[in-house]
């Protein structure tokens, strides 16, 4: 069993269902309501365990009902929660989602206690980082914890994965601590420089991420799959195309499966293919976590 440490946020989404996004100062009626667990560091905890990994997420909720209701839940899915902290004086995080008709998002997060994550957290957790293959971050956090974490899963010798989401500048000295980087178009633009108009823009930014000390690269690209560059490949995995219901967990339900996959030492390119099936999946439905899918949920032979 693959053991996958993910170190990152706890939300509650509250989404709203809308033919189109509002223009500044407009007020638009919007249809269906809907309240899910989220949060990207929980999000892609839930992929992971979904897809029959030992789960342990580290996180900072806060003493109230909302935090108590995540951590039930991550218990149902059997994360361990050990060091799921909380803060006493801080709200659990909120994020508040538009979804369009076309199955696109606009997401303002309300980070609450996620923002007091510390150093000093995740010294105590020393021993889930000893005991993980993989190691799985994001950036919904403090950039200095990010930094810690990072630089801790190196010394002890695991491989970390950095989804640098949401898009932010990184630390230099964070990169050359990376097993893989995964950002999107937008982020990787971000992190580099290089405009992500083209396929052509793609080996260019990946190659200064190279040089920047990452090992591997994948830049994912929505509906299209994903870019893998690293030392046996580079070029487009693609993603099956499907009918989009709602966007808003793909790129985290995609990270959380591809770290047990390649924890499973899958090739790289049945990994990615895998985790653009699982994203894929969890697109035609609503919601964060619920989207989700298990290893048994449409799984061609062979995944």
């Amino acid at each position: 069993m693959p053991n996958i440490l993910v170190i990152g946020s706890s939300n509650t989404d509250m989404v709203v269902k809308t033919e189109r996004f509002p223009q500044p100062g407009e007020t638009l009626l919007g249809g269906d309501f809907f309240m899910f667990p989220g949060g990207k560091g929980a999000n892609q905890a839930v992929a992971a365990a979904r897809m029959g990994a030992e789960v342990r997420f580290i996180t900072k909720t806060g003493n109230d009902l909302f935090g108590r209701q995540s951590i039930e839940g991550y218990q149902k899915e059997g994360i361990l929660t050990d060091y799921c902290f909380t803060d006493s004086e801080r709200a659990s995080g909120v994020a508040l989602i538009t979804v369009n008709s076309h199955g696109e998002n606009e997401i303002v997060v309300a980070s609450g206690a996620n923002a007091t994550l510390s150093v000093a957290d995740l010294t105590t957790a020393l021993p889930a980082f000893e005991a993980a293959d993989i190691v799985l971050i994001q950036l919904e956090i403090p950039i200095e914890t990010v930094q810690f974490a990072v630089q801790l899963a190196k010394s002890l010798g695991k491989r970390v994965i950095l989804n640098p989401a949401p898009a932010q500048v990184l630390p230099s000295a964070v990169f050359d601590q990376l097993f893989l980087i995964t950002p999107n178009e937008t982020e990787a633009e971000l992190l580099t420089g290089i405009p992500a108009h083209s396929d052509a823009a793609l080996p260019l930014i990946a190659a200064a991420l190279h040089e920047k000390g990452v090992q591997h690269v994948l830049i994912t690209l929505g509906a299209r799959g994903a870019y893998l560059h690293h030392a046996g490949f580079a070029g487009i995995v693609p993603a099956q195309k499907v009918e989009a219901v709602d966007t808003t967990a793909a790129g985290d339900v995609f990270n959380g499966c591809l770290a047990v996959f390649l924890a499973e030492d899958q090739d790289w390119i049945s990994a990615v293919a895998h985790a653009n099936q699982a994203a894929g999946i969890s697109v035609t439905r609503m919601g964060a976590q619920t989207s989700a899918p298990h290893r048994v949920d449409g799984w061609t032979a062979g995944c």
